[in-house]
């Protein structure tokens, strides 16, 4: 019999990098919906003031922490902010990310830090300082967002798809050796998500064409559909809850079966 309380997250507290908008805004909601309270951090403080308004709106403690996680010196000032408000991390979800088109051959050391601090340098040292705040009063889960061109190569976005897998071999090394702290750590793979940052990926393109490159995107996807942030902040809250309980070091792809062909 399943046991719907198992994905309740009630009482928890959640740290949401990227989370002023797209996946990271949806699953803030997600989460104040499930029961937590919500911190959420990204470069964008009026964008984070309106998310976390929105999770104040569904009954829950919200705060929004402008912080740039590609700089290792914003992180620990981070954690401390949470733990000082909310008194512990129980959830970090990894979500703050970027990329940009550079042929391999005309890669520069800019660009390569620009990514790879990012989207794996600063995602591994935030999980390293939410782990020391909480190995004593009891571990926490961590579920990173990788993506799924950490499975194939996407020219010209070979330092996303290096840092991406990068991403998911750091969840399995979270898992193993921090579970002895009572950490769980998972990851999940998007595909194409309907976001501003996938937009961004066309360039100008007036709204009918954009619509319609989308929408033919879609139709080439088994399940016919470019994914919705919701659809993914579902799986993220999955992982959060204790109905993944006897998950730990693994990646689930989410998107919409674009690797199967």
């Amino acid at each position: 019999m399943v046991d719907i309380s198992q994905f309740s997250i009630e009482g928890k507290k959640a740290l949401i990098t990227g989370g002023s908008r797209g996946i990271g805004a949806a699953t803030a909601l997600a989460f104040a919906r499930a029961g937590a309270d919500v911190a959420v951090s990204s470069r964008k403080l009026p964008d984070l003031e309106k998310v976390a308004a929105e999770v104040r709106k569904l009954g829950k403690k919200a705060l929004a922490v402008e912080a740039h996680l590609g700089k290792m010196e914003n992180l620990k000032p981070l954690v401390d902010r949470v733990m000082t408000e909310f008194g512990r991390i129980d959830i970090l979800v990894n979500n703050a990310g970027m990329g940009f088109g550079v042929p391999a051959l005309e890669m520069t050391e800019q660009a390569w830090d620009s990514v790879l601090n990012l989207n794996l340098k600063g995602l591994f040292f935030l999980s390293q300082a939410v782990v020391r705040a909480m190995k004593d009063k009891g571990g926490c889960r961590i579920i990173n967002i990788a993506s799924v061109d950490a499975f194939r190569v996407q020219v010209p976005l070979g330092h996303y798809s290096i840092a991406k897998a990068g991403v998911v071999q750091a969840t399995k090394v979270m898992a193993l050796e921090w579970a002895q702290y009572g950490v769980l750590a998972n990851c999940i793979a998007p595909g194409a998500v309907e976001t501003r940052l996938f937009d961004s990926n066309f360039g100008a393109l007036p709204p009918e064409q954009l619509k319609a490159t989308k929408d033919s995107m879609g139709k080439r996807l088994p399940v016919g559909h470019l994914g919705q942030p919701q659809e993914l902040s579902n799986v993220i809250l999955f992982l959060a809850s204790d109905a993944s309980s006897y998950m730990t070091g693994e990646t689930i792809l989410v998107d919409g079966g674009s690797l199967l062909r």
